[in-house]
C-alpha cells in the first residue's frame, strides 16, 4: 500500500510539473508583425537593395534586428515607440526583403550599409537600437561613424567570437534557426538558399568581430550595454567586459527573458528603449 501511495504521489507530482508553463526564457513566442508604415520601399545602397520601413515623427531612432531575422521581430516595439519617435526599420543585406551581393558578410560592411539607408532618407543622425548581429552593427556605427550616431542601445553584442556560447543545444535557439528557414523562403528574392545563407553568417560569426578594451573605449556615443540574465548565446562576461570598456556606458541585465527579450517580455523590452531614449546626460 505505502509503494502504491508512493508511486501515485510522485506521479501527481509529475504531472503537475508537466503541466506547469515553460519559463519564459526557454519560449519562442511568435514573430510579431509591423504595423502599417508611413513609408517603405527599397533603397539602392551599396549596390544592393536594402528594405525598409519608416512609422511615427520626431527624433529618429534606427531599429536593427538580429542574424537570420528580419525587421518583424520589432513588431512589438514599433507601435509605442512611434507614438514620439520617427522610427525606421531595416532588413540587413541579405535578411529578409533586401538583396546582397557576392561581398562576404562583415559588421563593417552592414554598418555602411545603415549609413547608406539614413543618407538615402537624408537622415544625419539617429539613436541605433540593435539587437544581437544589430547591436554590433551598431557598435560599429559607433566607432567609425560617431558624429552619426546619437545614442546606441546594444542588447546582446558580443566584441569577440569568445563571448558566444555554443547554442548547438538550446531548443530555443534550435526553434529560431527552424523558423528562421520558413521566414527567409517566404521574404527573400532568393527563397531557396538559406543554408548557403547560414552558412555564411555562421562564418561571420566564427570570426568577427575582434574589438579590444582599446577599440570599444574610442566609443564617445552614449552607450547602453544590455543583456538578458538568461542570454543562452553570450556569456555574461563579455557583456560586461564591453560596459566597462566603452567609457560611460551604462549596463542593464534584463530579468527573467533569453536573446529573444523583445519577444519574450515585449512591454519590458520597450521601456528599457523608452527609458534609454528619454535618458539626459549633463
Amino acid at each position: 500500500m505505502r509503494a502504491l501511495l508512493l508511486g501515485l504521489l510522485f506521479g501527481l507530482l509529475a504531472s503537475s510539473a508537466a503541466a506547469q508553463p515553460a519559463q519564459r526564457w526557454m519560449t519562442l513566442p511568435p514573430t510579431p508583425t509591423l504595423p502599417t508604415p508611413e513609408k517603405s520601399g527599397h533603397a539602392p545602397v551599396n549596390g544592393i537593395s536594402i528594405w525598409y520601413a519608416t512609422f511615427g515623427s520626431g527624433p529618429p531612432v534606427i531599429l536593427l534586428h538580429g542574424g537570420l531575422a528580419n525587421s518583424n521581430y520589432w513588431g512589438n516595439q514599433v507601435p509605442t515607440l512611434a507614438k514620439t519617435h520617427r522610427v525606421i526599420v531595416m532588413d540587413s543585406r541579405g535578411h529578409g526583403r533586401s538583396t546582397r551581393d557576392s561581398q562576404p558578410y562583415g559588421y563593417t560592411l552592414m554598418a555602411s550599409d545603415v549609413i547608406g539607408l539614413m543618407d538615402y532618407l537624408a537622415i544625419p543622425q539617429a539613436a541605433i537600437v540593435g539587437w544581437s548581429d544589430g547591436a554590433i552593427i551598431g557598435l560599429s556605427l559607433a566607432m567609425s561613424h560617431p558624429g552619426r550616431v546619437s545614442r546606441l542601445f546594444a542588447f546582446a553584442a558580443n566584441s569577440d567570437p569568445s563571448g558566444v556560447k555554443d547554442v548547438d543545444k538550446s531548443p530555443v535557439f534550435t526553434e529560431f534557426i527552424a523558423r528562421g528557414e520558413k521566414e527567409y523562403e517566404a521574404l527573400s528574392s532568393t527563397p531557396r538558399e538559406y543554408k548557403k545563407f547560414v552558412e555564411e553568417i555562421s562564418t561571420m560569426w566564427a570570426t568577427q568581430p575582434h574589438w579590444t578594451a582599446a577599440d570599444l573605449g574610442r566609443i564617445k556615443v552614449h552607450t547602453w550595454i544590455v543583456d538578458a540574465d538568461h542570454d543562452e548565446a553570450i556569456h555574461r562576461e563579455n557583456t560586461e567586459f564591453m560596459a566597462r570598456s566603452i567609457p560611460d556606458a551604462g549596463l542593464l541585465l534584463q530579468p527573467e527573458v533569453s536573446h529573444f527579450s523583445m519577444l519574450q517580455a515585449p512591454r519590458q523590452f520597450t521601456e528599457d528603449v523608452l527609458l534609454f531614449l528619454e535618458r539626459k546626460w549633463e
